[in-house]
This record gives structure tokens, sequence and C-alpha cells, in this order.
């Protein structure tokens, strides 16, 4: 887009870059936006280029009026802002064009966007903001959920509304008599003294002998 020399006072002097400002796109619906600055021009090309492919964000295209072809323009009205630039962009008819400065026109064919009213305020002079501004408002395409993007909702009765019929009984009523189809099934295991009982009744002195096993010759 642009390559502008930046200038930084130090102890030695004013120190010179160059900052680059890039946009990539291709034209159906991605564009991005890379800044640098370096001591060279190259550099800060080469750096720029770099981060506007990092950045690549979608961009979400409508229709004006009718949903005839492919979507040629903005969804619905967005702004865009920074520092003192603001863009506004309005959906327009089909074969209205681009209307815009040189710089977000730009911005907006690498877009794909083919039909677009808009609007700038501030000091659209410095190309940075101006840039920044039009990109910013490409990215809240997507901000904005129409019906197309809507859900299906499905309505979950709460607690409070699911149990509305025993809430309302009067509060004197208790509820703490468990009816038989609340019931588990019990099972009794014996404790080592219930299984051993006859054993110990016994009395003390008995000495049981194990009967002797027969050997067969």
């Amino acid at each position: 887009m642009k390559i502008t020399p930046v200038q930084k006072q130090t102890r030695a002097g004013q120190r010179t870059r160059f900052k680059a400002f890039v946009v990539v796109g291709d034209g159906d619906g991605h564009v991005g936006l890379g800044v640098k600055c370096a001591k060279e021009v190259a550099t800060a090309i080469r750096g720029a280029i770099i981060l506007a492919k990092l950045s690549v964000v979608p961009v979400r295209r409508g229709y004006w009026g009718n949903k005839i072809g492919k979507p040629h323009t903005v969804p619905c009205k967005v702004t865009g802002k920074c520092g003192s630039v603001t863009v506004r962009m309005v959906p327009a008819p089909r074969g209205s064009g681009i209307v815009a400065a040189r710089v977000p026109k730009k911005v907006l064919q690498f877009a794909g966007i083919e039909d677009v009213f808009t609007s700038s305020r501030g000091s659209t002079k410095t190309l940075g903001n101006f840039v920044k501004a039009t990109f910013d408002c490409l990215m809240k395409t997507y901000g904005f959920l129409t019906p197309d993007f809507w859900r299906e909702t499905r309505f979950i009765k709460t607690l409070f509304q699911e149990y509305t019929d025993l809430l309302a009984r009067p509060k004197g009523l208790t509820y703490g008599f468990l009816t038989p189809d609340f019931w588990r099934e019990t099972r009794f295991i014996k404790t080592p003294f219930q299984e051993y009982t006859d054993l110990l009744a016994r009395p003390k002195g008995l000495v049981i002998e194990a009967p002797a096993e027969k050997i067969e010759a």
C-alpha cells in the first residue's frame, strides 16, 4: 500500500527507519493486513508480507435485495475505527461498484467485495489509520449474527418449572414416606458372629477332633 519513513530522536541524532503497509487477499472473501518497520525498505516489505499472511481473516459477503447469484456486497451496515479515522460501509445494489476512496478501494478489491457504499470521517490523510479502519470494518462483518446463523433453540424446563406441582402443595405436608416403587431390593449378609453362632455356642472345654480319614489298603 505505502512505504513511509519514520524518525526517532536519539542522543546521536535522528534515526530514520521505513514503515511498510501491505495488504494481501485472494479476492474471494479473505484479506490480511501487515505493518512492519525496519532500517531497510526490502526488510520492511518482506516482514509486512509475512505479517499480512499471518493475519488473514474471512470476510462475510451478502446481498442487496433478492438473493440471486453470488454474494456481491457486505451483509449489513458495518463501521470500523482506528485513531481518528472512522469508516462506514453500506450494502449497495448489484452494478454500483465500489464507491470509496483510493485506499479502502484496494482493500475491498482484495477482499472480493464488488458493490458497496462507503463514508469516512477523521484524518484520512493518515494512510496507516485509514487502512486499519477499513480492515477493522471488514473484520466486523462476521460480528453481526443474522437469522441464517441462528441455531434452533431448545427450551429446557428448569427445576422449579418441572416440579411446580410438588412445590405448590401445602407447606405443612411432609414427603418423608417412601412408597414401594421407591424401595430397593434388600440383601441380608450374615455377620461373622451370625455365621459361626453354632461354633461359638459350644462349651469352652469341648475339643472337636476332625474325623480321621480312612486309608484303603
